[in-house]
């Protein structure tokens, strides 16, 4: 809304608009300047407000449109025939338009100055309390990281205990698993022992069909089985070392008959 201190332009005063003038410009009695654009479509109506000050120009010279840059010709007629004060009265009020529009430049400048520092005053503020945040939930999750490291930990040692009764279990299991193969190798053993026992001799006599199977005359005595021999079964051989393959007898005398029951 003033000229710009960089150089010797004018700015167009009209709010939001700040362009350089050039060609023609409307320059009001309130000493503020104006584009032609803006100038021809805000002094068309009337009575005229000055659109930076909102002053009211009813006079008939409050609102010129003047060539800002004259021909050689205007400027040597312009003044021409002018009492000396008058020149110096005229380039006085000339002057005093240039200062006025430095003046509001500088305002202008101030201003933004200001608008642009309170903006970053007031980004630090939000910079500072968003960090302060940040720094919060920080400690907060470094303070949830430190307790799941404990649960962690704690977890892992109960995984190892667990995996050490595992271990321990396995191992058992294993032990028991070598005595079982080793009972069920024994068992085999003594029940092809008892279901292929050895043949007695001229223990079969044949009176009218019948076979005539022999008492026994003591305890049958044992038999060890195996390399370390702590299982013991009934031999189930006769003092006279014979046995019949084939009994023939009566059904009667086949239920009388004892066995003996393998466990």
């Amino acid at each position: 809304m003033a000229m710009s201190i960089c150089d010797d332009t004018l700015l167009c005063n009209f709010p939001k608009c700040r362009v350089k003038l050039c060609g023609f410009a409307w320059v009001t009695a309130c000493s503020h300047a104006f584009c032609d654009q803006h100038g021809s479509g805000e002094f068309s109506r009337s009575p005229a407000i000055c659109p930076a000050c909102s002053s009211a120009l009813s006079g008939k010279l409050d609102i010129v449109r003047t060539e800002l840059a004259p021909s050689e010709e205007y400027k040597a007629m312009v003044l021409s025939g002018l009492r000396p004060e008058i020149v110096l009265d005229i380039s006085a009020r000339a002057l005093a338009f240039w200062s006025y529009q430095i003046h509001q430049e500088s305002m202008y400048q101030e201003y933004s100055l200001s608008r642009s520092e309170a903006r970053v005053k007031h980004m630090e503020k939000v910079l500072t309390q968003q960090n302060q945040s940040r720094e919060l939930e920080l400690g907060a999750m470094r303070g949830e990281i430190s307790s799941l490291k404990k649960v962690m930990d704690e977890y892992k040692r109960k995984y190892s205990e667990v995996s050490e009764r595992l271990m321990e279990r396995n191992r058992q299991y294993q032990k028991l698993q070598g005595l079982y193969d080793s009972l069920r190798l024994r068992t085999m053993v003594v029940g092809v022992g008892e279901r292929d026992p050895p043949l007695r001799q001229g223990h079969r006599q044949f009176n009218t069909g019948a076979a005539r199977q022999a008492s026994p005359r003591g305890s049958p005595p044992f038999l060890p089985i195996g390399s370390e021999g702590d299982s013991r079964v009934f031999s189930c051989l006769e003092p006279d070392g014979a046995k019949t393959f084939f009994q023939f007898s009566s059904p009667a005398r086949d239920i009388g008959r004892p066995f003996i029951k393998k466990h």
